[in-house]
Formats: C-alpha cells, sequence, structure tokens
C-alpha cells in the first residue's frame, strides 16, 4: 500500500501565503548579502590611501615667491625656503616642519621608477603595488614557476639592466613579454634589482632591528605572534607590496618539484633584498644574514596566517 506522506508548507504548490512571504524574504538576504560582498571587493580593489612626508628641498626661487602653506612672501635672493621635489609645493623652511603628511606626487616630478621611495612611487601612480612588482610576478608566474632554480639563478646583468632602462622609460607599457626576454631568469633578476635599489627596503630601517629580535625567538607560535607585531611597523604601502610578494613566493614553492625552490632557498635568496642592515658594522650585519633568512622563510612559509 503506497504511503503519502504529509508535505510541508513550503513544498505546496501554490505555496501558503505566509511561505511566499518567507521565500521573498530569503530571497531579498540572498540579494543583498550578494550586493554587500561586490561591494566589499570593489572597495578592496580601490586604491588605498596612503599617507606621504614630502620630499623638502632647499630651493632658490627665481622671482617673487608665496609660500603655499602660510600665504606670506619668501625674502631673500637664494634659498628663500624648500621646494618638495615629489610633489612641486613650495613652502618656507620653517613651514615645512608643519604641513602635513599630504604628498601627492607628481608624474612631472616623479621620473623613474628604479630607485624611487616604494610609496612615492605608487601614489604617483595611483596604484596599491608599484607596477614593477606586478608586471614582473604576473609574467614569473605566466611562464616560468616551474624553471629550475627561479631566482636562484641569475640572468645577463645587460639585459637586467635593459629591463631596468625599459621601466624607467616607459612605465607600466614596459614591453617584459617573452618576444622581449626568453629567459625568464631576466624578469627575476630584474625583480631582485628593483627590491636591492630602493632607497628605503620592503622592510624599513625602522623596522629592521624588530624583525632580526623576531627571527631569534625559538618558539614557533611565539615568533609569528611577535612578527605579526612587527608587520604592524611597515608603512601601508610597503605590507602590501610584501603581502603580494610572499603569496607568489608561497607559490612558487607549490612547484618545488620542478624548481628546486623550497621556502629556506628564497629565504636565502630573499633575504638580503628584501632587508638591509641600518648602518651596522660589518660583523653585525654578517651575522644578520641567517635571521634575515629565517624572516622570510617564515613570512613565505606561513604567509596566509600573517597577512
Amino acid at each position: 500500500m503506497r504511503r503519502w506522506r504529509r508535505m510541508d508548507a513550503e513544498e505546496r504548490w501554490p505555496p501558503a501565503k505566509g511561505s511566499a512571504v518567507k521565500l521573498h524574504n530569503i530571497s531579498l538576504m540572498q540579494k543583498l548579502t550578494s550586493l554587500v560582498r561586490r561591494a566589499t571587493l570593489r572597495e578592496s580593489d580601490m586604491v588605498p590611501k596612503y599617507e606621504k612626508v614630502h620630499n623638502f628641498k632647499v630651493h632658490t626661487f627665481r622671482g617673487p615667491h608665496w609660500c603655499e602653506y602660510c600665504a606670506n612672501f619668501m625674502w631673500g635672493l637664494i634659498a628663500q625656503g624648500v621646494k618638495c621635489a615629489d610633489c612641486g609645493l613650495n613652502v618656507h623652511k620653517q613651514c615645512s616642519k608643519v604641513v602635513p603628511n599630504d604628498c601627492q606626487p607628481d608624474l612631472r616630478h616623479v621620473k623613474k621608477v628604479y630607485s624611487c621611495d616604494l610609496t612615492t612611487l605608487v601614489k604617483a601612480h595611483n596604484t596599491k603595488r608599484p607596477m614593477v612588482v606586478d608586471m614582473c610576478i604576473q609574467e614569473i608566474e605566466a611562464r616560468g614557476l616551474q624553471s629550475e632554480g627561479l631566482y636562484r639563478i641569475s640572468g645577463f646583468s645587460e639585459l637586467i639592466e635593459d629591463v631596468k632602462l625599459a621601466f624607467d622609460r616607459d612605465g607600466e607599457k614596459a614591453d617584459i613579454s617573452s618576444n622581449a626576454y626568453e629567459d625568464i631568469n631576466i624578469i627575476t633578476g630584474a625583480l631582485k634589482l628593483y627590491f636591492r635599489e630602493l632607497p628605503i627596503p620592503l622592510i624599513t630601517y625602522d623596522a629592521y632591528p624588530r624583525f632580526i629580535e623576531t627571527a631569534k625567538i625559538t618558539d614557533p607560535e611565539k615568533r609569528l605572534e611577535s612578527l605579526h607585531e612587527a608587520l604592524k611597523l611597515l608603512p601601508p604601502a610597503h605590507i602590501e607590496t610584501l603581502r603580494y610578494l610572499m603569496a607568489h613566493l608561497k607559490r612558487v614553492t607549490d612547484y618545488e618539484k620542478e624548481n628546486l625552490m623550497s621556502s629556506e632557498n628564497l629565504g636565502i635568496v630573499f633575504g638580503p633584498t628584501l632587508m638591509r642592515a641600518p648602518e651596522l658594522d660589518a660583523m653585525t650585519a654578517l651575522n644578520d644574514i641567517r635571521y634575515q633568512r629565517l624572516v622570510v622563510e617564515t613570512l613565505i612559509t606561513n604567509e596566509d596566517v600573517l597577512f
């Protein structure tokens, strides 16, 4: 004998009035959740407002000039005030000490990519990270993740210099494709050179001692906690670039069987590249190398936890 089971209210057709309202509410909530998610994604894709101090240099102005901060006249025949080398702001020397950290670099003043302050570069180009980092990593991941000795093997220095000049000259229009540079080691070399030539290292001089002390902690959990706190000392543009780089290097280790590059090997390569001792004697700097390696190795291994 066939058994009939009693249908729930939601299963009846046409649905009861209360059920229809419930379904409508669920649909509405799903739409709202989707809208919030999309809005959050759009917000995360937006270029963050990185704060930047002005890069003031003593300047001799030709003809009458007024301070752009206090609006008073600049007296004297030479060295009447200072001028920001990145945005062109003209102020009295004494006014420069109280001007807000609201420098908005202008591409007319920022004419190079390499050897340019990281925050200055991203603000001038209105990007989250330096375009050279994004473009090199995208090219490396497109065709080089399985290349043996990736980042360890050096490309020809002359061609690496060519890539540098291309970025300085053409910016994001620089051609670093396989048509221009078949050897992927040229691109990895150009990326490492970018970090080496930063006037303020990716892991800044101010934060350097804290990172080194973190590496000396033997307990893995305490080291992670200390490293998490040390990361807070980095400027926003630096932490965002470091996050992107570590995620990339973690993907490099996913192909360790092919490229033979473990997190330890990458730490050896990138330790001195991302960290430079601030005016330490040669012996202390030499001793720090093993801790630099350990910092980068830990950042790569725990990239998903720390960032």
